[in-house]
């Protein structure tokens, strides 16, 4: 099994990487300085398979994804709501 070099341990076996972990801990190589992972919350909503087919042709004719369509459609309509 090809295992590549590690960028921390600078080793390319398991077994040096392991012996390596062994006598280190990983704050020693932390940078507090450095922006956690950041993550996009998305939200799944079940959509009826008729109506997404119309969507999704509707999307392909305008040259956008459905989830784009979508979401300006939802966009538009939260907007004519606060409107009225």
């Amino acid at each position: 099994m090809a295992v590549n070099k590690s960028s921390i341990s600078k080793s390319a076996s398991l077994e040096k990487m392991g012996e390596f972990w062994g006598t280190h801990d990983f704050t020693e190589f932390d940078n507090s300085s450095a922006p956690d992972a950041e993550f996009t919350v998305t939200c799944a909503i079940p959509i009826e398979l008729d109506l997404l087919s119309v969507i999704e042709r509707y999307a392909q004719q305008h040259g956008v994804s459905a989830e784009t369509l979508v979401n300006l459609w939802l966009q538009q309509k939260v907007a004519e709501q606060k409107t009225a």
